[in-house]
């Protein structure tokens, strides 16, 4: 089957328009090495424009009434859903998901913004009461202005509108940066705001790599307030940027989350979660397990048993092989980045009792589900974030030990605990250093929850109520009245 290159064009002042430099980038199948599409490569000019037409957009926008505003959100949703299966296929295209997971995707990513929609009547200020007579203290919620968001690859349609979805229905506009691993999706996207009749200038999509463009959206001085979500060093780069004007970050940055085992956990549920959370997405997802830690009185158990269930995980290309849990890890890179990972951790003692190579396929950038054994928390494996289908596990007597072993980190986005002990559960809950604890069940957060990174994981969060109100800044105002 001879694959098509599709040319796209970004989305600026709700056009459609090339780069102002005429340069293109180049998408590649991660599961064939070919080039599937070519996608502007925007300047900063092009940046600029996107961020002025969002600043235009904004004064009006923010004047909607925010039921007004939902009813924009509602059609995109409808949209999404009427357009899943194409939107799908992009996303496994570009990505090398499985489809089966771009599908959840495109359909998690329409129910939340019809969640987000749905806070349009619910948001709220305050009134304070005054220490003064005959005065109110008004506390109103007010947009921040126009945002940057930044996106990764790994889950690239549902964070468009994760971070679209709240700015909108709170009155912001905003300039959306899709990776350059992963424009197409989003560009897909923009067809579907043009058919609504988005006003233009709410939503700018702008495609391109390179550290300028984040640079730009991060300093200039018309962006309200920057959230990425990315890597550590993307992170501190924003923060670095944007610290000029002290404009507000939210960030969304790496994971090492430890997941613990305890003697009294229901060993085949702990297996089915920790090896669910760790192929989903080939591991490319910075919430879900990184490294085990599982009590010495059942390693021997739960080590044969998770090294067989990894063992049997099936891998192949998402759009022509049926019945596989992962696909391709998502560029040449990651898959180097893996495998000199896991070289090192061999050389340094550890083990591997399955996977611990690239796979022996002609095309695509697949690496073997892994399992890997004789680790501790000096080894690189266990302290940075691998990013793919690699499980480190070791061993722990104690609880104390076990959470002194996962919170012996740089990271803080989420963990997890096996047991059915009421007490360990809580305790662990409670000393654990992370925004997010999972208790008997794989790791992956709610609509309705609030995803949010201790330490080097970031500052900020997203989802539900709270990272709702991340979109929002105070206005208090005084109002003295007479008799």
């Amino acid at each position: 089957m001879k694959t098509i290159t599709k040319a796209y064009q970004m989305y600026i002042d709700g056009e459609f328009v090339d780069s102002s430099s005429g340069e293109i980038s180049k998408v590649i199948n991660p599961a064939t090495e070919e080039v599937i599409s070519e996608v502007p490569k925007a300047t900063v000019k092009d940046v600029r424009r996107a961020i002025d037409s969002s600043e235009r957009a904004q004064k009006k926008w923010g004047k909607l009434p925010s039921s007004e505003r939902a009813k924009y959100l509602l059609k995109i949703s409808k949209e999404i859903r009427e357009n899943a299966d194409l939107l799908a296929r992009t996303i496994s295209e570009e990505v090398g998901k499985t489809l089966a997971l771009s599908e959840t995707e495109v359909n998690f990513t329409a129910d939340y913004i019809d969640y987000m929609a749905g806070w349009a009547r619910r948001y709220e200020g305050e009134i304070v009461p005054s220490d003064r007579p005959n005065e109110n203290i008004f506390v109103y919620k007010a947009p921040i202005g126009v945002i940057a968001g930044i996106l990764p690859w790994n889950f690239p349609f549902f964070l468009i509108a994760r971070k679209a979805a709240p700015a909108l229905i709170t009155g912001n506009t905003i300039v959306v940066k899709p990776s350059g691993v992963s424009p197409n999706n989003a560009l897909e996207f923009a067809k579907i705001l043009d058919k609504v009749g988005l006003p233009k200038g709410v939503i700018n999509i702008v495609t391109g790599s390179g550290s300028s463009l984040g640079d730009e959206l991060s300093r200039n001085p018309k962006v309200g307030m920057v959230s990425l979500t990315g890597s550590y060093n993307a992170g501190a780069a924003v923060m670095r940027a944007a610290a000029d004007n002290i404009t507000k970050v939210s960030l969304e940055l790496g994971g090492k989350a430890p997941t613990i085992i305890m003697d009294d956990a229901d060993i085949d549920l702990a297996v089915k979660s920790v090896v669910d959370s760790r192929v989903i997405n080939s591991g490319q997802v910075c919430n879900c397990t990184e490294r085990v830690y599982v009590q010495e009185s059942v390693a021997d158990e739960f080590i044969e048993k998770i090294t067989k269930a990894m063992s049997e995980v099936r891998y192949g290309d998402p759009l022509v092989e049926k019945d596989i849990d992962m696909g391709p890890l998502a560029s040449k890179d990651a898959l180097e980045n893996v495998d000199r990972m896991v070289k090192k951790a061999v050389a340094n003692g550890a083990k591997v009792l399955t996977g611990g190579k690239p796979a022996n396929r002609e095309k695509g950038y697949f690496y073997e589900p892994t399992v890997l054994v004789n680790v501790d928390n000096t080894m690189e494996i266990m302290r940075q974030e691998i990013f793919g289908p690699v499980l480190p596990i070791a061993t722990f007597e104690t609880l104390n030990e076990a959470i002194e072993l996962s919170n012996d980190c740089e990271y803080g986005l989420t963990s997890a605990i096996f047991t059915q002990n009421v007490d360990t559960m809580m305790r662990a809950s409670n000393e654990l250093k992370f925004g997010e604890t999972y208790v008997n069940r794989e790791s992956f957060e709610a609509i309705q929850g609030f995803h949010a990174g201790w330490r080097k994981s970031g500052i900020g969060g997203a989802d539900g109520k709270h990272g709702l109100e991340e979109y929002l800044q105070t206005h208090v105002v005084y109002v003295q009245y007479k008799h």
